[in-house]
Formats: structure tokens, C-alpha cells, sequence
């Protein structure tokens, strides 16, 4: 009976712990990949605002310059027109602006590719562009004077001036005033430094009006190969003044409403790239922020929205504008966290892989040209790092297996009695002072190291189309055989470096329970519930890795190569085993201390030998009532 509760307690346990893991690997894991949908050819529904078309009709066919009036106050000279467009470019990106809202068009990434799968499934490489959906929107609501509503810039017409790499926009009003907006692009940068000015602003905005209030919405494009993925790392963030950065929920539809609190910057991100407003002379108010999921079926990967209050200094708001990739020294530079748009995790996990894993990674980038090598390399390092807990788990099983012959007289001793041969090796342990958990600490120790490179390489843009051997994109998952159907799990497709990891990972579990057999805790049925278990985890967290970027599970695959080179080299060469049947003949001679695990394991021996004596008390008393 005791036995039997031993190994449910067990079971219990062991299945608690794959069950955290389960959760917290649901929930940061990538979506399963869905059935190709087939390429979608309607737009997206067109937002509540009235479309640039529609404004530009009524705006060209409305004559009566008093409806104008009424409709845009001191702008009505701004009502008219026709669309231009004019570029900026360096030699890292070329923007295209509209003079029908003096706004972005889009922004083309020169060193930049995205990466779609066609029909076949083969990988097709076309240019990176931001902002490029006519369906996006990006206006300010302006408190014109002469009208009780707020004008949209989207509907005005503003007379370009180009000056170098500057590019300035200026929306007339019938009062000698205007609205402008001024773009500069750095010489070598991903930035445009923006200015919004009111000339005039007394008689241009209404009365007690300083301020203008952004309306930005965001269809954002497809640029990865899985687009599940991407979309559960693409979403608004934004910095509040006064605490980190935050962000709108990645998974389901969301929306942020911060009220008066100040925000110092806000950013529509991709997996990889991102369009980030940050105030300079001012802090948006009012802030919400809003995504909007989508299907796959969708031609937009998701759809983010922000709206906040920009006050006006001195008629000025003095902004910078970064349209680029999510380089980490990058976004850095500019002393706010912007970096922490990049989603390498949070506390611990997200510090590890900020200040020890990036910056190691960028050191060997200086000396190794292939992705897939530094990984190797990296592995190296961590392993060789994290080797003496290593060698204290192998230490510790070479101990536990020191004590097999006396296991094995236990065995033959105690034969069917489980309950009893449990007592009698625990008793051994303590009498040996060997601690049969020594090598479960060790492991513990390094999960934090296992958590926080589980996020770095899917979110690291350095891993982005890098190939190594096979796997095209490290960023993403490998193929090596494509299914000519749909898995549940696993999608249509097999990844190598996953079955690899899988392959070698039931071996060394083999290969570590062979040596647990060796100086086994005595409960057969335990030890074949965790055989059972520990073979099980492998192939259940397949699933997982076979949809996760590549750069991990090749990670998993030398790390787990290492681990048997390095557990081998240890046994081989490094520890002493008659050495170690000395220290324990030693530690049986030496007066125990008082405290520590030892007196646990009395306590617990003390424990299961009470329990056995009632048991033994119960049996004997139920025999003589039979009788």
C-alpha cells in the first residue's frame, strides 16, 4: 500500500513539473502552423474614416467655397489638390512621402528581404517595405479655427519643398498661417528627424487649442515565413514616462488605455522591424493602443492602432521618426529602451539574454561569418561555462554507481519487499553520505541559461534569413521533408535538427538511466514510471520545437552532442573511480554532522519504517480477526 502511494506521489510530481513546462512552453511557443490558406485578393475592410478617395471627390466637386469653409475652417484652401510624391533616400532605405496628408507612404529596406512561402512551399525573397498598405492611415485631428470639428490632415493637400534630405510639407490656411511637417533623413540611419509647426497657431487652431491629436492606424505586411509565429511577436508598445516599456497583448485582440499618464515613445513592431514614434520636446497623452488580429486568409499579417494627444510647444512637437530593423545596439543608442521592443523576454531570462547572450553573440559575429558556426561556438562557450555543475552531476552519479554492488546484495536480500528495499538503500545513502537528489541542483541551476536562449533566437534579427546546412532562414523552422498532408501538431512539414534533437536526446536519456539502473533507488515501479516519462518528454516536446526557429533546435543538437562528449571525457579521464570507493568507505567511517540532507533522510527512513511497522500491526491485527 505504501509502495503504491510512494509511486503515485511520484507520478504526481513528476507530472506537475511537465505540466509547468507545458504551459509555459504553450504559451511562448509559436502556433501550429495552419493549412495554407490561399492567397486572399479583396482588401481589407476599409477603416470607419472616410477613405483619401472619397475626401479627394468631395474636396475636387464641391465648388462653394463656403462649404469648404464650414467644413475646413481656415484649411479650405488646403481642401484641393492632387496627390505628389516625393522621396528621401540614404543608402540604407528610401521613403516615399504623399503631399495628400504630408505623411509616409512607405519605407523600402535596401539590405532588407522578406521571405514568403509560394504554393510549392519554396521559400520567395521580394523587398522589405513598411507602412505600404493603402489601407493604413496616419493623420493628426487638428482644432481648426472657423469650424466646430476637428480636421483630418488626411484630407488636406500640402505644398511640397524639398531642401536636400529634407522634405517639407505645408497645408495654407486663408489667414497666412499653415501646418507644417518637416522630415530630415539621417545621412546613415534608419531615423527621419520630424517636426509638426502651427504658424500662427492664434488664429489657425480654435480658441484654447494647443495640441494635436495623432490617429495612426497600421496594416501590417507579411515578411516572415511563418506568419503565426510573427504575428504573436508583433504588436503596439509603447513607454510610459514613469515606469518600462509595456505593450498590447501579442496573442488575442487588445487594447491599452493609459489616460493622463505620459508616454515618451510609441512603436507599431514586426518580429523584426518596427515603426517607432519618440517625443522629444513633449510626452503623448492620452495614449491607447489597439491590435486587431488577423487570419492567415488576410493579405495583412495584424492590425495596430494608436491614438494620443500631442501637446504643442511653442506651436512646435519635436519628433523622431526610426523606420528600420530591430538591431538591439540600434535601438540602444537612443537611451530610452526602445530595445525592449525586441522580445527577448522578461526579468531574469530577458536580462540574460540583453547583457550576456547578445553581447557575446556580437563579439564571435566580429570573427565568424556563419550563423550557424557561432551557434556551435556559443554552445562551446556556454558548456565549458556551465561545465562544473556538469562534472558535479557526473561526479555524483559515478558515486551512486560506486555503491551498486551493495545495492545489488539489497536486491537479492529484500527481493519483492520494494517497500522495504526502499528504506534499507535510503539507509545507505545516508550511512555512505551520498545524496541520491546531488544531481538535480546542478540541472536546476542551468534552466535559467535553457529559458533565456529559448527566446533569444527566434527574436535576434542576426538569425534572420541565415542559413546553415540545410535550414534556409535560422530564425525560422528547417524543412527537411515536406508532407504531403497536414499533421495536427506538426504542420506539413518534418524539421531535421528537431529529429536530430529528439534522436540524440533518447539516447543520452538511455545512456543516463542505464547509470541510474546501476544504483537504482531501490522502487522498481518508480524508476519505471521516470524511465517511462523521461522518454516520453523528448518526443512530446517535438512538437513544439518542429515549428520553432532552427537556430534553437541546432542549439539543442551540439549542445546535446556536447553534453555526451563531455560526460564521456569526465567518466574517461577526470574522475578516479577507485578514488571515489575509498571516499565513500571513508565517509561510512567519519562521524556524521549534524543537520543538512542527511538528517532529512534519516527523518524520512525514520518515517517509512514507522509506517511500515503500523502496516505490519494493521496486517497482523486483520489476520487474527479472520481467524
Amino acid at each position: 500500500m505504501e509502495d503504491k502511494q510512494s509511486t503515485l506521489n511520484t507520478v504526481i510530481g513528476m507530472g506537475l513539473i511537465f505540466l509547468l513546462v507545458y504551459l509555459w512552453m504553450q504559451y511562448s511557443a509559436p502556433p501550429k502552423p495552419s493549412e495554407p490558406a490561399p492567397a486572399a485578393t479583396d482588401a481589407p475592410a476599409a477603416e470607419a474614416t472616410p477613405s483619401q478617395d472619397q475626401v479627394l471627390t468631395t474636396a475636387q466637386t464641391t465648388p462653394d467655397t463656403s462649404a469648404l469653409l464650414g467644413r475646413y475652417g481656415v484649411f479650405a484652401p488646403a481642401a484641393v489638390g492632387q496627390s505628389q510624391h516625393f522621396v528621401l533616400e540614404n543608402d540604407l532605405v528610401r521613403i516615399t512621402f504623399t503631399n495628400k496628408g504630408g505623411c509616409i507612404e512607405e519605407v523600402f529596406l535596401k539590405k532588407y528581404a522578406k521571405s514568403r512561402p509560394d504554393s510549392s512551399g519554396r521559400l520567395v525573397k521580394t523587398p522589405v517595405r513598411l507602412l505600404a498598405n493603402p489601407n493604413n492611415r496616419f493623420e493628426y485631428l487638428v482644432p481648426a479655427a472657423g469650424t466646430p470639428n476637428r480636421i483630418s490632415t488626411a484630407e488636406l493637400y500640402f505644398e511640397p519643398t524639398k531642401e536636400g534630405r529634407t522634405l517639407i510639407f505645408r497645408a495654407p490656411t486663408n489667414q497666412g498661417g499653415y501646418l507644417e511637417q518637416r522630415y530630415t533623413l539621417s545621412e546613415d540611419n534608419y531615423e527621419l528627424d520630424y517636426r509638426v509647426r502651427v504658424h500662427q497657431p492664434s488664429q489657425t487652431l480654435a480658441p484654447g487649442q494647443e495640441a494635436l491629436y495623432l490617429k495612426w492606424v497600421n496594416h501590417l505586411d507579411k515578411l516572415e515565413p511563418n506568419e503565426d509565429y510573427e504575428r504573436t511577436m508583433s504588436t503596439v508598445y509603447f513607454k510610459p514616462e514613469d515606469n518600462s516599456p509595456d505593450y498590447c497583448n501579442c496573442r488575442s485582440d487588445d487594447i491599452e488605455t493609459l489616460g493622463d499618464r505620459p508616454v515618451r515613445w510609441v512603436s507599431h513592431a514586426n518580429q523584426f522591424f518596427n515603426t517607432s514614434l519618440i517625443a522629444r520636446n513633449f510626452t503623448f497623452t492620452e495614449f491607447t493602443g489597439e491590435t486587431v488580429m488577423r487570419t492567415n486568409a488576410d493579405p495583412a499579417l495584424k492590425t495596430l492602432r494608436t491614438s494620443a494627444r500631442i501637446p504643442l510647444q511653442e506651436g512646435e512637437a519635436h519628433m523622431t521618426v526610426f523606420a528600420g530593423p530591430n538591431e538591439f545596439e540600434l535601438l540602444r543608442a537612443y537611451g530610452m529602451s526602445l530595445e525592449d521592443i525586441i522580445p527577448f523576454g522578461s526579468s531574469l531570462f530577458g536580462a540574460i539574454n540583453r547583457w550576456v547572450i547578445h553581447p557575446l553573440f556580437d563579439l564571435l559575429a566580429r570573427f565568424i561569418g556563419n550563423a550557424g558556426i557561432i551557434i556551435l561556438v556559443l554552445t562551446l562557450i556556454v558548456k565549458l561555462l556551465l561545465y562544473p555543475l556538469t562534472y558535479r552531476i557526473v561526479y555524483n552519479q559515478a558515486k551512486m554507481s560506486a555503491l551498486k554492488p551493495k545495492i545489488e546484495e539489497l536486491r537479492k536480500k529484500y527481493g519483492d519487499d520494494q517497500q522495504t528495499l526502499s528504506v534499507e538503500t535510503m539507509k545507505l545513502y545516508s550511512e555512505f553520505k551520498v545524496n541520491p537528489l546531488g544531481g538535480c541542483l546542478p540541472v536546476l541551476l542551468q534552466m535559467p541559461i535553457w529559458f533565456a536562449l529559448y527566446r533569444f533566437f527566434p527574436a535576434a534579427i542576426e538569425f534572420r534569413q541565415a542559413g546553415f546546412l540545410w535550414a534556409e532562414d535560422l530564425s525560422s523552422y528547417d524543412v527537411a521533408l515536406r508532407l504531403p498532408f497536414h499533421v495536427w501538431g506538426l504542420g506539413s512539414h518534418l524539421s531535421a535538427f528537431t529529429l536530430i534533437w529528439v534522436a540524440t536526446t533518447l539516447w543520452y536519456t538511455w545512456y543516463s538511466m542505464r547509470q541510474m539502473d546501476s544504483a537504482a533507488m531501490g522502487n522498481q515501479e518508480q524508476m519505471r514510471v521516470m524511465k517511462y516519462m523521461q522518454y516520453g518528454m523528448p518526443v512530446m516536446f517535438m512538437f513544439f520545437f518542429n515549428s520553432f526557429a532552427s537556430g534553437l533546435t541546432l542549439y539543442l543538437c551540439f549542445s546535446n552532442l556536447l553534453n555526451i562528449g563531455q560526460t564521456f571525457f569526465t567518466k574517461a579521464f577526470l574522475i578516479d573511480h577507485d578514488k571515489i570507493k575509498q571516499q565513500l568507505e571513508a565517509n561510512k567511517n567519519r562521524p556524521r554532522k549534524s543537520g543538512g540532507w542527511r538528517d532529512r533522510i534519516d527523518a524520512m527512513v525514520r518515517e517509512q519504517q514507522r509506517l511500515r511497522e503500523e502496516q505490519a500491526k494493521r496486517e497482523q491485527q486483520q489476520r487474527k480477526k479472520t481467524k
